[in-house]
C-alpha cells in the first residue's frame, strides 16, 4: 500500500471513531491536506535541513566535486521561485542547492526604517521573520505542486493512476537548508542567544556569525571594520550552540566568519591569562611602540610584552590598529580558533576572488584542522570581470606572452570582450567554484545579493521599454512571452498565489455548494 493510500486509511480509522457528526469529512481530502503540509513547525524544518547539510558535508569530505551552492533571498517569493526553477531544470531534485539569507538585503530591503546600510541597524526580529516567510513560501510550493498531482490523479484513467500516485508518494519537497546571517549577534552573547532561538524556531538550521564588534558592524566589503578578541567572539559561538541544543537541533550548523583580512582595527586589548594564549596572540598583532614609563602620557593605555612596556597605537576614535600586512595571518588564527570553539564551517571575507589566495590561507588552517571547510561569498561587491581579466593578464605576462594590445587598468573596456584574454578570464570565472572547492576546501558557494541586482536590472529594462516607444509590447515581448516560452510557473499568477488550492479547500469544506474561482471564465485558462 502506498504512503498516500496508507494516509487515507489512517484518517478513515479516525473518522470511524468520531461517529456520525464526521460523515461529511472525506478521508482522502484530509490525506491530501496532510501530504501538502509535511512540516508542522519551524523546528521540524530546522531538523530536516540540518540532517541534509550534515550529510552534504560528509559527502564533500569524501568528494570535493560535491560542493553546495545558494543564492541570496530578500522575499519568500524569490526563494520559492528559485527552488521551483531548480526542480524544473535539474530533474526534479534540489540536491546540494540551498538558500542564503543576507543581512545586507534585510537591512536594505526589509527594514521598517527604510533602506539601511549593512551595519546591524535593522530590527532584530526581521531576520527570523524572513526565515519564516521563506519557508512559508517553500511549503506553499509543495502544496501547489501536490495539488496539481491530486487533480491529475482525479482526472486519470485507472491504468494511469499508479504512476501519478508514485509521484505523490515520492514527492521532492522545495524545503531546503537556509544559511541565515545573524551579523555580529546584535548585542552581547545573551542577545545573540535570544535571537538565534527565534531564527531556529523559524526553521534556520545554519547560522552565520561574524567577529566584528556588534555596535560597530560594517559590511564585509567596506572599510572601517572592527574585530573583537577571540574570547568575546567564542562566547557568541557557544551561545548559538546552546540555542540549537536547547531546541533539540543537536546537529545545527554554525558558520564562523572572520573579517580580519580587511579589518585593521580593534576596540579592545585582549585579556592575557598566560603567555601564548589567545589573548596574547591577538595582542601580538597590534601596532605598538616600545616606550619607557617616563614616556607615558595622561590616559595612555600600555601593556607588558616580553618584559617590555609597549603602547598600542590608538586612533582619535579610541580604536586600536593592527600592524599592516597581518590580515591573512589573523584570518588563519581566527579560523583555527573558531573551529576549536565549536564552529562547523568557516567564512573568510577576502579583498578579491582569487583561487591562489584563498587556497593559501586554507592550507594554513588545514595544517591544524585537516577537514576544515569554507563557506565563500561570491560577492557582487567584486568586479568579477575586471578581477579575472587582470588575473589573466598577469598570467600572460608571467608566461612571456605578448600583452601589448591590452591596457591592464582598462580591461573592463567593452572593446576587450571578444579577445583571447577575455575568453581565458571567463573560463576561470566559470570554473571558480569547482576550482576553489577542490583546492581550498570551499564546501558552500553563495552569492549574497543576486536577486537584488536581477530585480534592478529587469525593472530597468521593463521601464525603459514600457515607458518608451515599445509601450505594452515592452511587457509582452520582454516578460510575458518569455514566461510562456520558458514555462515559468508564475505566468499563472493566480495559481501561484494559491487560488487553485483555495478552490480545492472550498470543495472539501462545502462540497457541491462551493463557489470556486477556477471556472470557465477565469482568464488564467488562456495560459493552459
Amino acid at each position: 500500500m502506498s504512503n498516500y493510500q496508507s494516509a487515507i486509511e489512517a484518517v478513515k480509522a479516525i473518522k470511524e471513531k468520531a461517529g456520525n457528526s464526521w460523515d461529511a469529512i472525506n478521508p482522502e481530502s484530509v490525506a491530501r491536506m496532510r501530504a501538502q503540509n509535511k512540516f508542522k513547525t519551524g523546528l521540524d524544518i530546522a531538523q530536516y535541513t540540518a540532517d541534509i547539510m550534515r550529510a552534504d558535508m560528509a559527502a564533500f569530505d569524501a568528494d570535493k566535486t560535491k560542493y553546495t551552492q545558494s543564492l541570496g533571498c530578500w522575499h519568500g517569493f524569490i526563494g520559492q521561485q528559485k527552488m521551483i526553477s531548480i526542480k524544473k531544470h535539474f530533474d526534479g531534485k534540489t540536491d546540494r542547492r540551498y538558500l542564503y539569507l543576507s543581512g545586507w538585503m534585510v537591512a536594505a530591503l526589509r527594514s521598517e526604517f527604510g533602506p539601511l546600510p549593512d551595519q546591524s541597524m535593522h530590527e532584530k526580529t526581521s531576520v527570523a521573520s524572513l526565515v519564516a516567510e521563506l519557508y512559508t513560501f517553500l511549503r506553499q510550493a509543495d502544496a501547489r505542486e501536490l495539488g496539481g498531482l491530486f487533480r491529475d490523479l482525479d482526472a486519470a484513467s485507472d491504468g494511469d493512476k499508479a504512476a501519478i500516485q508514485d509521484k505523490i508518494d515520492n514527492h521532492v519537497t522545495h524545503v531546503v537548508p537556509i544559511i541565515a546571517d545573524i551579523d555580529a549577534g546584535f548585542g552581547n552573547a545573551e542577545a545573540t542567544y535570544i535571537m538565534a532561538k527565534q531564527m531556529i524556531e523559524a526553521g534556520a538550521c545554519a547560522l552565520q556569525i561574524e567577529n566584528q564588534v556588534a555596535d560597530e558592524k560594517q559590511c564585509g566589503h567596506q572599510d572601517g571594520k572592527v574585530t573583537v578578541p577571540h574570547a568575546d567572539f567564542h562566547s557568541k559561538i557557544r551561545a548559538l550552540r546552546h540555542a540549537f541544543l536547547e531546541l533539540g537541533i543537536d546537529n545545527g550548523i554554525i558558520v564562523s566568519r572572520t573579517d580580519s583580512e580587511g579589518a585593521g582595527l580593534t576596540k579592545e586589548i585582549a585579556v592575557v591569562k598566560e603567555p601564548g594564549d589567545q589573548g596574547d596572540i591577538y595582542n601580538s598583532f597590534l601596532d605598538v611602540e616600545e616606550i619607557d614609563v617616563s614616556d607615558m602620557a595622561e590616559g595612555d593605555v600600555c601593556f607588558n610584552r616580553d618584559g617590555k612596556l609597549v603602547r598600542p597605537k590608538r586612533l582619535p576614535s579610541g580604536l586600536y590598529q593592527f600592524r599592516q600586512g597581518t590580515g591573512e595571518e589573523r584570518c588563519v588564527f581566527d579560523s583555527i580558533e573558531a573551529i576549536k570553539a565549536g564552529a562547523d564551517l568557516l567564512w573568510i571575507e577576502t579583498a578579491t576572488p582569487n583561487v591562489a589566495d584563498i587556497t593559501a590561507m586554507m592550507n594554513e588552517v588545514r595544517k591544524e584542522i585537516p577537514d576544515a571547510k569554507l563557506v565563500y561569498n561570491n560577492s557582487p561587491s567584486f568586479n568579477w570581470t575586471l578581477n579575472f581579466r587582470q588575473q589573466a593578464f598577469d598570467t600572460m605576462v608571467a608566461e612571456g606572452k605578448d600583452v601589448s594590445s591590452y591596457v591592464r587598468a582598462d580591461l573592463m573596456n567593452v572593446d576587450y570582450d571578444t579577445t583571447e584574454l577575455a575568453a581565458a578570464a571567463d573560463d576561470k570565472i566559470r570554473s571558480f567554484q569547482a576550482d576553489t572547492a577542490r583546492e581550498a576546501g570551499i564546501f558552500h558557494h553563495l552569492i549574497t545579493l543576486p536577486t537584488y541586482h536581477t530585480a534592478a536590472l529587469s525593472t530597468d529594462n521593463l521601464a525603459k521599454e514600457y515607458f518608451g516607444d515599445a509601450g505594452m509590447l515592452g511587457y509582452v515581448e520582454g516578460v510575458q512571452r518569455k514566461e510562456i516560452r520558458q514555462g515559468i510557473a508564475c505566468v499563472k499568477h493566480q495559481n501561484m498565489s494559491g487560488s487553485d488550492m483555495g478552490d480545492d479547500h472550498k470543495e472539501y469544506f462545502a462540497g457541491e455548494n462551493a463557489l470556486k474561482a477556477g471556472g470557465a471564465n477565469n482568464t488564467s485558462n488562456q495560459f493552459s
